[in-house]
């Protein structure tokens, strides 16, 4: 029953994010060329500068609200309310407590503005404007959303939806309109930033007065209660160096790849990342719903039925990210080619490198979603390994390789950390259980996609289909390799695979009982 209501829960926050990332990525793509259009690329520049500014300030968020993720699994499950409220109050307190140290490092920030923007044709007006209206909305997040973490962890995100995708959809909507037809359209478009945030914070306070009439938190009180839940501190504090170190690798890579390489290779190399940027995000959308599920399955379930549970997910992500990187492989030139021109594509040994970098970044967060659940973040030495090993060995192979020495470096890092330790510090310390279970299964899974590629590759020799030609020859061609690698791999996958069969057999029984 409780397998059938997780499985349930977590395919209804599927459904509802793909539905909300499909409509978003379609906005997106008007969003962006309206804007290009009537307001031009200063500002667009300007925008996505600010952004990426504040993102830099929201480091200090630092992996409370992971750690607070983790301790509410286990009182959600026993419909504690008053614990509920306790722990909440504690990340509210926390929060208010970033909140601060946010604005603070904003209004800082914004002193040196006239030498970051020193160089923008627009006013500098313009800066504060789309910096403040962004601060406010990151502020609004830890001093009064805080409290949707608990729609989160309860499996309930598809509701939240509603009040954050839901708005911002409508948003985006209405900004296309003022900024195409109305003019000062940038004074719209903070206008309607400003009404957006007003909305979403009423529209989740709303959902939650719904859900949970009893929840009731106070900062005042998270601060006694502080020290009555010691794990959120010490899970905290594990998490900082994960932040830290993780962002430093995140930001590391474009730095290196810039060193060894010129600006015409960086726009080619960025239009790759934009494709593969957008698969993984789709992945992200249907899975990421599972998180709390596996928290709530972790918190209640003996080992041997999380151990079932973790096999169906991993070859199931296996499956999907199979899929997607075999598209990426075989479609991304022949899209870049439409889209940009022949003169952007990069060399066949950058895109396999990129594509193999993607498979493991995407099928690693499994293991990520289950060490979460059993709140396994003592490792820290493991990121400050994978950051070191990653930049040092980026550097060396960079300047011998090029291009292909700095992905490598990211590759060998990946190997040690991700495909190695990760999977044995889950399995010593979380299932306790023989690590040979998973290299196994990895095993396994790994000649399943490989032979399917191989065959695939080899079918289409016989397709007399040039995609080049045409839009039409294009989509027809990309339709039957695509409909051959699916059939191959399902077909392989229920042979083989117990989680595929497990998966199936679940789905099946939900949507008919």
């Amino acid at each position: 029953m409780e397998d059938n209501s997780r499985v349930k829960k977590s395919l209804k926050n599927a459904q509802f994010a793909l539905v909300f990332y499909c409509c978003n990525l379609i906005l997106q793509f008007f969003y962006r060329k309206v804007f290009l259009t009537y307001l031009g690329s200063e500002v667009l520049g300007l925008n996505t500068t600010a952004m990426n500014l504040l993102q830099f300030l929201n480091l200090a968020e630092l992996g409370v609200g992971a750690a607070i993720s983790y301790s509410l699994y286990k009182p959600l499950a026993t419909n504690d309310h008053n614990q509920i409220n306790d722990i909440v109050s504690v990340q509210g307190y926390l929060y208010s407590r970033i909140g601060i140290i946010v604005g603070v490092l904003a209004i800082i920030l914004m002193f040196f503005f006239p030498y970051f923007f020193s160089d923008i044709k627009v006013p500098l007006w313009y800066a504060y404007a789309t910096f403040s209206v962004l601060l406010i909305s990151a502020l609004i997040g830890y001093f009064l959303n805080y409290q949707q973490i608990v729609l989160v962890s309860d499996q309930k995100e598809f509701k939240l939806n509603y009040a954050l995708q839901g708005v911002k959809i409508v948003k985006v909507i209405f900004q296309i309109l003022c900024i195409w037809l109305l003019s000062k359209g940038y004074l719209w478009w903070l206008f309607l930033e400003l009404v957006a945030i007003i909305a979403t914070v009423a529209g989740i306070k709303y959902i939650l007065h719904l859900e949970y009439p009893w929840l009731k938190t106070s900062i005042s009180s998270g601060k006694k209660l502080l020290t009555q839940y010691p794990q959120i501190t010490h899970k905290t504090k594990q998490l900082i160096t994960h932040k830290i170190a993780g962002f430093a690798l995140h930001e590391s890579s474009p730095l290196i790849i810039f060193a060894f390489t010129s600006l015409s290779f960086i726009a080619s190399y960025g239009n790759y990342l934009l494709v593969i940027a957008g698969i993984t995000a789709l992945l992200g959308a249907v899975f990421n719903s599972t998180n709390a599920g596996v928290g709530n399955l972790v918190s209640q379930a003996d080992n041997n039925r999380i151990l079932v549970v973790f096999e169906e997910l991993f070859t199931l992500r296996f499956f999907l990210t199979s899929i997607a990187c075999y598209g990426v492989y075989k479609f991304t030139p022949i899209f870049i080619t439409y889209w940009v021109g022949k003169e952007y594509l990069l060399e066949k040994s950058n895109l396999i490198l990129l594509v193999i970098i993607m498979f493991i970044n995407i099928t690693r967060l499994t293991v990520d979603s289950f060490l979460n659940a059993y709140g396994l973040f003592r490792d820290i030495a493991a990121p400050i390994v994978e950051t070191v090993l990653n930049i040092g060995i980026s550097i060396l192979l960079g300047y011998f390789y090029g291009i292909n020495g700095v992905l490598t470096g990211v590759l060998v890092s990946l190997f040690f950390i991700v495909l190695l330790w990760k999977p044995f510090f889950l399995f010593k310390s979380g299932f306790k259980t023989n690590i040979s279970f998973y290299f196994l299964l990895y095993l396994k899974l790994t000649v399943i996609a490989s032979t399917v590629f191989f065959l695939t590759e080899y079918c289409s020799n016989f397709v007399r289909i040039d995609p080049y030609s045409s839009i039409v020859n294009c989509i027809g061609y990309g339709f039957i390799i695509t409909s051959i690698f699916f059939t191959f791999l399902t077909l392989l996958f229920f042979l083989f695979t117990t989680g595929i069969r497990q998966f199936y057999f679940r789905c099946k029984t939900y949507l008919y009982r």
